[in-house]
């Protein structure tokens, strides 16, 4: 798959952004890799920036609208340190299979690393109204629950939709409306 032709277009507006694995693995099942993925949404809304508005993650992919002044570099920096990191967990503690998958599709023209975590690009899209907003945070929130994984929302775990009823959730994200 080449590079996504979605782009960040208004880099200091807020964006609706998937990222997902590498031919979809489902390595997301594991807590503690989830962990990561939210510690480094925690460093980067306390000293990077980001605003982080609504977030899901699922299996094999990730959903969240976010808004930084630098949101492009905000995303890369998220995919960099979390592939990083994830990698580092996966070789030293397996699965070992899981790092087999990951060198065998790393994209060819990627010398500088032997695995490849995440799919290039991050299907952005710009949240240009309020309507646009409330779609995509509902979308995000109602993930888990078309898929069948729980019956409400504020069941799925790794999900903001708790934040957005008045409950704690994972981590604090930037309540919209």
């Amino acid at each position: 798959m080449g590079r996504s032709r979605y782009l960040i277009c208004e880099p200091d507006q807020p964006h609706f952004l998937t990222c997902t694995v590498v031919e979809w693995l489902p390595l997301f099942t594991r807590p503690v890799l989830v962990e990561i993925l939210l510690d480094c949404w925690r460093h980067q809304r306390t000293h990077q920036d980001l605003r982080l508005y609504g977030y899901v993650v699922l299996e094999n992919h990730l959903h969240f609208v976010a808004q930084s002044p630098d949101l492009p570099k905000r995303v890369s920096a998220f995919k960099s340190y979390t592939a990083r990191r994830i990698i580092d967990h996966l070789e030293h503690n397996g699965p070992w299979q899981a790092l087999q998958r990951l060198r065998q599709y790393k994209r060819t023209h990627k010398v500088d690393r032997t695995y490849q975590l995440w799919q290039e690009g991050s299907h952005a899209e710009l949240v240009c109204s309020e309507a646009v907003m409330r779609e995509k945070l509902d979308y995000i929130h109602l993930n888990p629950v078309k898929r069948g994984y729980v019956d409400r929302a504020e069941h799925w775990r790794y999900s903001s939709a708790r934040n957005y009823i008045g409950e704690q959730g994972l981590i604090e994200v930037d309540r919209w409306g």
